[in-house]
């Protein structure tokens, strides 16, 4: 379904607030701001709701969902779940699912959009013709127009980054945006990058039955002994993982049959991979060209934006928020620059987002969550640092659920018990790990998050559990 066209704008008043890209932080500022009072209108190019929406966030995971169903059912005979005959997984089936699943999201914003809080939303292309005009060509080849306002925020996102010289061809060579709507699943991948995208792709493709190699080390912005278990358990799993190679145009070759990879394993010896599809993983990059910037006089810092804690560029009355600032590009982070962005605007004084606060989830098999520094950060911040830990084999509901790898690690100030960072490798670890960030919030120390009670059989016990631990007193270790 097509986002209508707002023809609400007169082309001669001036609105309090556009908005450049309906993305995640596009929509829920817009929102913010109409419940705030303030006058304000959208423009976005493809789709309300961006990239997480369509072809990021809700369409992966809800292919992990699958995915993990599909585990769930191989295993049923340990929970005494007779299942006659073969089990076979349809990749065609679990496609559509997850594109109905979008689909149900996008009606829900249409709603908030259209029918509760009346925002007009212009598709088109936005770009800024002045400190306080937007300029908006329709896609639907109406006559260009433009909208005054008096503040502007600039959503417009991230984009894949291509691997230099193997352009996109949305068959052999692929990035997320294509894998969301891949019609038919290859048998062999090769996945460029062993980030979050490049290891929800593995846990996705891996579980499908595809056979799968991940070039590059796995997520190696997490604390090195997340990154050590996860590369562990893929090994486990028997889904490769080439770490310290790092393939160029020249090491790649991409025929009508597939793809070739040269690629140096770990004792240096080079090796040839071969599969039916490359996707390329290896982080994304800032929108920021041909949207007026230069003309205006916004500064950039290479592809991204850079903004003061209450989400301002350079110009005062222009703000930007998620991705395209370049600050940890993650939909709630974009959720709440919107926020901070829209009540500063209405003259409030919105509390800063600290993005150590703010935690990465990794929805690969097992899970990762965490918030705040790892431990050679905090070494490298001059902290004296106490680690505390604890597994999941021996907590109760994770042997209940059949889910036992993996461990909560807390590292914590050694003089002032100041907690300074969670990691959570694990089931539910991208749910467990709220608790932690409400914790950095609030300046929590370990010792308050092992007096915190928490239920029992839960998963969550492995938050006080690993507090203990650090503490010096654990119980069930």
């Amino acid at each position: 379904m097509a986002d209508p066209v707002s023809t609400t704008n007169d082309g001669g008043r001036t609105v309090d607030l556009v908005i450049l890209g309906g993305g995640t932080g596009g929509y829920v500022a817009a929102i913010r701001a109409k419940q705030l009072g303030l006058n304000v209108e959208v423009v976005e190019e493809i789709k309300l709701g961006g990239t997480c929406l369509h072809r990021g966030c809700i369409p992966t995971k809800a292919m992990l969902k699958s995915a993990s169903i599909f585990d769930d059912v191989k295993a049923a005979k340990e929970f005494g779940v007779e299942i006659g005959g073969d089990i076979s997984f349809n990749y065609e089936t679990a496609l559509d699912r997850s594109i109905k699943v979008v689909d149900g999201q996008y009606k829900g914003l249409r709603y908030l959009f259209d029918k509760k809080h009346k925002i007009p939303v212009h598709m088109g292309r936005g770009r800024l013709l002045g400190p306080n005009t937007v300029g908006v060509t329709p896609n639907d080849g109406s006559a260009p127009f433009s909208i005054e306002a008096r503040h502007v925020i600039v959503n417009t996102g991230s984009r894949p980054r291509p691997i230099k010289g193997v352009p996109y061809d949305g068959d052999k060579v692929i990035n997320s945006d294509h894998a969301v709507v891949l019609p038919h699943m290859p048998k062999r991948f090769i996945i460029r990058g062993g980030g979050a995208t490049g290891v929800e792709w593995a846990s996705i493709y891996h579980r499908y039955g595809a056979k799968v190699t991940v070039v590059g080390r796995v997520v190696p912005q997490e604390d090195h002994e997340v990154s050590e278990a996860l590369a562990k358990s893929f090994a486990r799993q028997k889904l490769e993982v080439i770490p310290g190679s790092r393939p160029t145009a020249e090491d790649i070759d991409v025929t009508a049959k597939g793809v070739t990879m040269r690629v140096q394993d770990a004792k240096g010896k080079e090796k040839v991979l071969e599969a039916d599809t490359l996707l390329v993983a290896i982080g994304r990059q800032g929108n920021v060209e041909d949207i007026g910037l230069e003309e205006v006089g916004i500064q950039t810092e290479g592809e991204f934006i850079p903004v003061d804690p209450m989400m301002r560029t350079n110009l005062p009355h222009i703000y930007a928020i998620g991705d395209v600032t370049g600050q940890q590009l993650l939909a709630h982070t974009a959720m709440h620059m919107g926020i901070i962005a829209v009540e500063h605007i209405c003259g409030q004084d919105p509390y800063p987002l600290d993005i150590l606060n703010s935690p990465s989830c990794t929805y690969c098999e097992p899970e990762i969550g965490s918030v705040g520094l790892t431990e050679r950060e905090a070494k490298e911040l001059g902290h004296e640092v106490k680690v505390g830990r604890f597994p999941m084999r021996p907590n109760a509901k994770a042997t209940i659920e059949g889910h036992t790898e993996g461990f909560t690690k807390m590292v914590a100030d050694a003089e002032t018990d100041d907690l300074l960072g969670v990691h959570i490798i694990g089931a539910h670890a991208t749910e467990l790990i709220a608790e932690a960030a409400l914790g950095r919030l609030l300046q929590t120390s370990v010792t308050e998050v092992a007096m915190t009670v928490h239920p029992h059989p839960t998963v969550s016990e492995v938050l006080g559990e690993a507090a203990h631990d650090l503490l010096g007193h654990a119980i069930h270790i």
